[in-house]
Parts: structure tokens; C-alpha cells; sequence
């Protein structure tokens, strides 16, 4: 059993064990292996170890490494976890499943007119800025519902839950637990929320999809693709 089999293996039993204990239905949560700056190689044993769906932060990083694994018989689901510029929204709508990273009405508007024109409809996140870091991504709390009425009344965008990433000195706790409400009262029922480190307790307060990188595949490799 390679490494990435033996990982996967006790993540899935630590979400099976959170859900039991939090009184969640089995299976109620999918795990997304987070694969930036992993090789094909990688992606490849854990597609061979029953993983189908994986996040990756570059749209460039993903046509690369992409396109070839889903020539294989094996079902992938593909999320972009990672800032989407405007100019890479074409290739975002035609490679990816989930898009997590709705953050601006500037991008909500390219996605409405790339879905348009290319009759394809990933489903979409939006990524709220729960801790208010002026120097990170995602939309305010304050400005979540009028952001959310653009996306569903005036774009038609398919919308279906909300992604969040805790500010790294916080106690994420009570992130998870403001994004989950904020949900509830929008009637989203998808919540992106919980990475390696945290993924337990995302789980107790609701989380749907857990992201998880180094718990699965290891630490990032020295070298990174450019």
C-alpha cells in the first residue's frame, strides 16, 4: 500500500468517526484531496486508492495536469479552490466541476457571460472573508446577502453553498460557525470549510466538503511547478 493509500485510508476513517460522533449521516461529507504542487503521480495513486474528487489553486496548474487523468475510465470531480482571475475565466468554466472562489461582482459577471456563451455550468461557491483580512480574498459578511442576490437574481449563476478559509491565528471554530449560519439563512446547502489541520472540527459545525492537502498527499513538494 503506497503512502497516499495508507493517508487517504485514515482521513476518511477521521471524517467517518466525526460524522458518527457529531450524529451526521454517513457519507455526509466529501472529501476534496487538495493536490497543488503535486505531480499527475500523485493524483494518479490516490484515483487508484477510490479518490475522485481533488482542489487545486491555479487553473494553469490544473490544464496541465488534468486533461491526461481524465482520459482514464475513472470519474474526476474537479474544484478550484484558489483566486480566479477574470482573464482565466474561459478555461476556469470548461475545465473545472466546482468553482469555491466567487469573491467579486467583477467575477461573478465574467462567469455569467463565459457560462453563457459556452453553455456550461460548473457549480459555484462563494468565498467569504469571515475574519475581514483587508489582504485576503472573499466577500465581507455585510455584503454577503446583496452579493448573493447578484449571483442568483440578476446573473442566474448556479450558486449552491458558500467556502471559507479562517485567518491562520483565529480559533476556526467560530468561523465555521458564522459561515454555517450564514448559510442556513440563505437556504445554501454546500459549506467548503476545514483543512488538514482542522477538518474535525469543520465537520462537527456542518461542513459538506472538507479541503485537505498534507494529510493526504504529504508536504508540498521542494519544487513547485511554475
Amino acid at each position: 500500500m503506497s503512502a497516499i493509500h495508507a493517508n487517504l485510508q485514515d482521513v476518511r476513517g477521521r471524517i467517518a468517526a466525526t460524522e458518527k460522533a457529531a450524529n451526521r449521516l454517513e457519507s455526509s461529507v466529501s472529501l476534496v484531496a487538495v493536490s497543488k504542487f503535486h505531480p499527475a503521480a500523485a493524483v494518479e495513486e490516490a484515483i487508484t486508492a477510490g479518490q475522485h474528487i481533488f482542489g487545486e489553486n491555479r487553473v494553469q496548474e490544473a490544464a496541465e495536469k488534468f486533461p491526461a487523468l481524465r482520459a482514464s475510465p475513472n470519474e474526476i470531480e474537479l474544484h478550484l479552490i484558489g483566486p480566479l482571475q477574470t482573464n482565466k475565466v474561459r478555461e476556469a468554466v470548461g475545465l473545472f466541476d466546482v468553482i469555491e472562489t466567487v469573491d467579486r461582482p467583477k467575477l461573478a459577471e465574467a462567469l455569467a457571460a463565459e457560462m453563457e456563451r459556452a453553455g456550461r455550468r460548473p457549480d459555484l461557491l462563494i468565498q467569504v472573508n469571515t475574519g475581514e483580512e483587508p489582504q485576503k480574498a472573499g466577500i465581507p459578511p455585510t455584503e454577503l446577502e446583496a452579493f448573493i442576490e447578484l449571483c442568483r437574481e440578476k446573473l442566474r449563476l448556479p450558486v449552491i453553498g458558500l467556502m471559507c478559509i479562517p485567518p491562520i491565528d483565529d480559533e476556526p471554530a467560530m468561523h465555521f460557525g458564522l459561515l454555517a449560519e450564514m448559510a442556513r439563512r440563505h437556504g445554501l446547502e454546500t459549506l467548503s470549510m476545514g483543512m488538514s489541520a482542522d477538518f474535525e472540527t469543520a465537520i462537527r459545525l456542518g461542513a459538506t466538503h472538507v479541503r485537505v492537502g498534507s494529510a493526504v498527499f504529504g508536504p508540498r513538494p521542494v519544487t513547485t511547478p511554475s
